[in-house]
């Protein structure tokens, strides 16, 4: 599938009800959708006034990718429609515009909010922040706790990976398989959360299949550290390399980078005669199944959008408070894609977009997708589901504390770790030395 109509597919799904109102040298701007008027209306009657404005940074991946910095346009567009609110979107090109596009909107004085989308941003917005103290920011993945014109917006990757950890080894042990995969963008410390936590659920998998088979099995965990989040054929050959040493399933943390992932799945499903796994994928921030129906199994959703929403909101009603902004699976913020998710966002298409993806796939109508997401669901038996669900639960009561590993040090001991029980000991003491 070519990126530039996956990207118009999903423009589609996260817009919502607000337009892009021009580009301007990688800069855009858009408003609330406007109703239209007749010649004898007001100025103010065709273009009511909005309330203020925000600004949205985008790291170097930029939109487009079908994850992550298309989760932050959605939830920014969402409370620019809700609130009546100018959105502007700003594209970095490379790390060298992170400074000077932040300083510009800053000194600007025009935004309530400013919001820089990534992990790589986080130097950058400490310094625009003590530039301008009276100005607000909040930062996606970045680790700002001490600036009272801060929001760090922060994610429970680790626990919303372990669903997806369980899921994977599961579904290998249950095909007799001992390998699954995971597939990452560059190496950072947000990125480690995610790693730490598959291989947390992967093990939790383990043990679960012992007591209820009573066969012991040893999954290993195949991970490759692509150093791109833009690039899908970085993708593809890391999968591609996981599946022929024998991955069942594979989890994309990569961004863009993930759509080769699934290109490497599909093509290897084709090349032994089978529409739909095992071997599966496992997608990443969105609702991602939609894209390759029958070869991606479930997405770990990480909802930027909510995130970035929250960060508005705080704003708009008077509520703003700087520091952490953290959510987990207890606050909707990340967790396993149900076929819902996925329809809910294809609902959301314009019908020539819808129209044309369904050409794509072969399909005929929308009920024929819903019923191909159904059946690949059903590839995977139903106590596997409910066995996901029931760490789900444990994790949101505190029962089951995961691992949240934040530098090369943590991610290691995770990696030697034989047991989740002793990885979750991690977890306990990592949070009495925090």
């Amino acid at each position: 599938m070519k990126r530039s109509v996956l990207a118009l597919l999903l423009i589609g799904v996260l817009a919502f009800s607000v337009v892009a109102s021009g580009c301007i040298g990688g800069e855009k701007t858009a408003t609330p959708t406007q109703t239209q008027s007749s010649p004898a209306q007001t100025a103010t009657e065709e273009k009511p006034k909005l309330k203020g404005a925000i600004a949205v940074v985008y790291d170097i991946g930029g939109r487009g990718d079908l994850s992550f910095n298309d989760m932050a346009y959605m939830g920014a567009s969402k409370a620019a429609k809700d609130f009546g609110l100018e959105l502007k979107e700003v594209q970095s090109k490379s790390e060298s515009d992170y400074l000077p596009n932040l300083r510009l909107l800053a000194q600007s004085g025009k935004y309530d909010l400013i919001i820089a989308v990534g992990f790589m941003m986080t130097d950058a917005v400490k310094q625009v922040a003590d530039e301008f103290p009276n100005q607000k920011f909040a930062i996606v993945d970045g680790f700002i706790p001490d600036k009272p014109n801060v929001v760090s917006i922060l994610f429970k990757e680790n626990e919303g990976s372990a669903l997806a950890g369980a899921l994977a080894g599961l579904i290998a042990a249950n095909d007799g398989k001992d390998k699954v995969g995971i597939v990452l963008g560059i190496e950072i410390p947000v990125l480690y959360k995610f790693e730490g936590g598959y291989r947390f659920g992967i093990k939790w998998a383990e043990d679960y299949y012992k007591k209820r088979t009573g066969k012991d099995v040893n999954i290993e965990v195949l991970y490759t550290y692509t150093g791109s989040f833009t690039d899908p054929a970085k993708g593809k050959t890391a999968a591609q390399a996981q599946l022929g040493q024998g991955a069942w399933v594979i989890y994309q943390v990569a961004g863009a980078v993930g759509l080769g992932v699934f290109d490497a799945v599909s093509e290897y499903l084709k090349s032994q005669g089978k529409e739909m796994g095992p071997p599966f994928a496992i997608g990443v921030d969105s609702a991602q199944d939609w894209i390759k129906p029958g070869v991606i199994i479930a997405s770990m959703m990480k909802r930027v959008d909510v995130g970035v929403y929250k960060a508005v909101e705080m704003v708009v009603k008077g509520k703003w408070k700087g520091g952490i902004m953290e959510l987990g699976l207890a606050d909707g913020g990340v967790g396993l894609s149900t076929i819902d998710d996925v329809k809910a966002m294809f609902n959301s298409l314009p019908e020539d977009v819808k129209k044309k993806k369904l050409e794509e796939l072969g399909l005929k109508s929308e009920d024929e997708l819903f019923a191909k997401l159904e059946q690949t669901r059903k590839q995977v038996p139903d106590w596997i589901w409910q066995a996901v669900d029931e760490l789900k639960q444990k994790i949101i009561s505190g029962e089951i504390v995961v691992p949240k590993a934040f530098n090369k040090e943590q991610i290691e001991a995770i990696r030697n770790a034989k047991t989740w029980q002793e990885m979750e000991e991690l977890a306990k003491k990592w949070e009495k030395s925090s």
